[in-house]
């Protein structure tokens, strides 16, 4: 690995926490820890296409399962993340490309460290209630995906990202979770202002100067300067004097980076207090889990830090807030959406179990909304630029429905659809998009499956199969013989 520039150690001389042998050591050993998150909503017993899903499901809520298959390989399972119920590590970094399970969304390739979140929002929210959560910086994916898990399903999670190419890849992978409480948005962090008092919590994972990644990412060592620090620091008091009048009196502030950076982070929370009006809020933590509680110098507001000389994990930094003041919240104007006809409905029925999701139009597509979000979805309509909400249900062609691939991997998709079960082989040609030739029980529009697991559409027709799996999506490399522990 890279050499750390001594200017950024020396930076870090006084924060508390830092032990800079340790620090400079581990950082020389380029020691490798990788983590996943399961999706519990794919893990649940009782339905048809999840009842064979026994490769996660074995360790899913099990601390004590050291490993657990996979189909034709073992998923080398270390133990849990601490402070996740849904954390587990991995002894070794699997090609994960080649897993089937990883593209129909069981689990999320995450650092341990960012699902600290978890902490955060059982320890300051009842999460049994409807609550409204902006993701306001939200791709990958990692923590909104996170957060999907924790909500409940009268919530409603809006997760945005305002760089329009990130934004793409934040809709695959809310996607792939397979969830319907969801709306994508690409905003600027301004544009919440519309939303005065609407959101009962508020996570800004900042945008940073990145030296909590610099194990993960020795690009990042070049790119990492003082004057770099200094302007993420005035870049993350924009975004959070922009978005903060869209959280509700007595709401919550999430706020981390992955810095290691005083002005990136106590500073902030100084700011924070002093500025805005915040109150800091305090979080439990357990002394074996290694997180060091830090304070600000002003205020002498609590964070956490995560080093990884300390514990398993990249750097990180995270800090809570309660609003204050008092907001009046705004008077939206619903815009709503076209209804469908009694025909298109027909259609599209059939491949829908929910009775509870609405059906809903935009131009010639259909994507389905959760009936208590409609209102929801109506007035953040005539604010944010919407990208993605609900589940996409498809198009309808020649009088039929042709289903969208979110459809496959959603939840609501109905247990009666037909479906083939693949073996590894004929997933892995199907996540490639090759041609397949394997029999199927039915003709027509059918469900593929692994291990139980949704993959995506095919159409099986007289002579031939069309694979329907994304052409986006498919995996392009070539599978190495040594990509899996046999």
């Amino acid at each position: 690995m890279k050499k750390l520039p001594e200017i950024f150690l020396e930076s870090l001389n006084g924060i508390e926490g830092f032990n800079k042998e340790s620090f400079v050591k581990v950082h020389e050993q380029e020691e490798q820890v990788t983590s996943i998150r399961v999706n519990p909503d794919k893990l649940k017993t009782g339905n048809r296409q999840l009842a064979n899903a026994k490769s996660i499901g074995t360790i899913y809520g099990n601390d004590t399962q050291n490993e657990f298959s996979m189909a034709d390989y073992r998923l080398p399972v270390a133990g849990s993340v601490p402070w996740s119920q849904f954390g587990f590590y991995l002894k070794q970094r699997p090609s994960f490309t080649f897993d089937p399970l990883f593209h129909a969304g069981c689990y999320y390739v995450q650092e341990a460290s960012s699902m600290f979140l978890e902490q955060a929002l059982k320890q300051l929210l009842d999460l049994c209630q409807p609550l409204k959560v902006l993701d306001l910086c939200a791709a990958p994916g990692g923590k909104s995906t996170h957060i999907q898990s924790l909500i409940s399903a009268k919530s409603l999670l809006v997760s945005n990202e305002i760089i329009k190419s990130r934004n793409l890849i934040l809709k695959d992978n809310i996607i792939k979770w397979g969830c319907n409480n969801v709306i994508v948005t690409n905003n600027d962090p301004s544009v919440f202002q519309k939303l005065e008092g609407y959101f009962d919590v508020m996570v800004v994972d900042a945008p940073c100067s990145g030296s909590g990644l610099f194990r993960k990412d020795e690009e990042a060592i070049d790119e990492w300067s003082l004057n770099n620090v200094r302007l993420c620091s005035q870049r993350q008091q924009r975004i959070l004097s922009d978005a903060l009048p869209a959280l509700k009196e007595n709401g919550i502030l999430i706020y981390s980076t992955c810095s290691y950076s005083k002005e990136e982070d106590e500073d902030v929370m100084d700011w924070l207090v002093e500025e805005m009006g915040m109150k800091n809020e305090k979080l439990k933590i357990k002394n074996d889990w290694s997180i060091v509680e830090a304070s600000s110098p002003k205020t002498n507001s609590k964070a956490y830090r995560f080093y990884p000389d300390k514990l398993k994990g990249e750097g990180l930094f995270l800090c809570c807030f309660r609003k204050k003041q008092f907001v009046n919240e705004s008077k939206l104007r619903p815009v709503k959406s076209e209804k469908i006809s009694s025909k298109e409905k027909e259609l599209i029925q059939p491949f829908i179990t929910n009775d509870a999701i609405e059906i809903l139009k935009e131009k010639d597509f259909f994507f389905g909304l959760p009936q208590h979000l409609l209102n929801e979805y109506a007035a953040l309509r005539s604010v944010l630029n919407i990208q993605y909400a609900g589940t996409g249900i498809g198009r309808i062609m020649k009088e039929r429905l042709v289903p969208e691939h979110s459809l496959a991997l959603s939840t609501i998709v109905s247990d009666e659809t037909w479906f083939t079960e693949l073996s590894y082989e004929q997933s892995i040609k199907y996540l490639q998009r090759q041609d397949l030739n394997f029999e199927t029980k039915n003709r027509g529009w059918q469900l593929v499956c692994y291990e139980g697991q949704n993959l995506g559409w095919i159409n099986a027709l007289p002579n031939r199969i069309n694979n329907y799996y994304p052409k986006e999506l498919r995996i392009l490399k070539q599978q190495n013989d040594s990509a899996f522990e046999k």
